[in-house]
């Protein structure tokens, strides 16, 4: 059963968290674009699909910590100190998607939905530090699943 979910939870991130992180690194520059043309509506074509994009594989992504839980517990490595940090930082990123990202995003899109330039709740440039934040966290959990420090398998 371990493989079996260790499978389904790479998979879920790979097809859940990839397509957020790429999206939502796309949003900010369109964004830039958007606000700089001289008819800002513009690219709000492309600014709701990356939005939509983020919105729909954020609820995708909830799988990932499902199977990540249930390979752990079939492993027995729920207790460990690598995991636990991973589940603090998976948390982490989860909220400054949901609470943060996902937000700033639908508030600059019906800003310029409205016809306003740079009338949303998070400038481009907050954006993109906020989905570098989301990344890098990302990237450590993913370290961390690879390098499993003080796990016994001698990764």
């Amino acid at each position: 059963m371990a493989k079996l979910f260790l499978s389904l939870h790479v998979v879920a991130a790979i097809i859940a968290i990839g397509p957020v992180t790429v999206a939502a690194s796309m949003f900010p520059p369109a964004l830039r674009r958007a606000h700089a043309s001289e008819s800002p509506r513009e690219g709000l074509g492309t600014l709701r699909l990356l939005h939509r994009i983020c919105r729909v594989y954020a609820y995708v992504g909830i799988a990932v910590p499902v199977f990540g839980f249930a390979t752990a517990s079939a492993l027995g490595v729920l207790g460990d100190m690598w995991l636990t940090v991973s589940i603090v930082l998976t948390a982490a990123a989860a909220a400054v998607l949901a609470l943060a990202i996902l937000p700033g995003q639908a508030g600059e899109v019906a800003a310029l939905d409205g016809g306003e330039a740079g009338g949303g709740s998070v400038p481009p440039g907050r954006l993109a530090m906020l989905t570098g934040v989301f990344n890098l966290l990302w990237v450590v959990v993913t370290v961390l699943m690879i390098v499993r420090p003080g796990s016994t398998t001698g990764a």
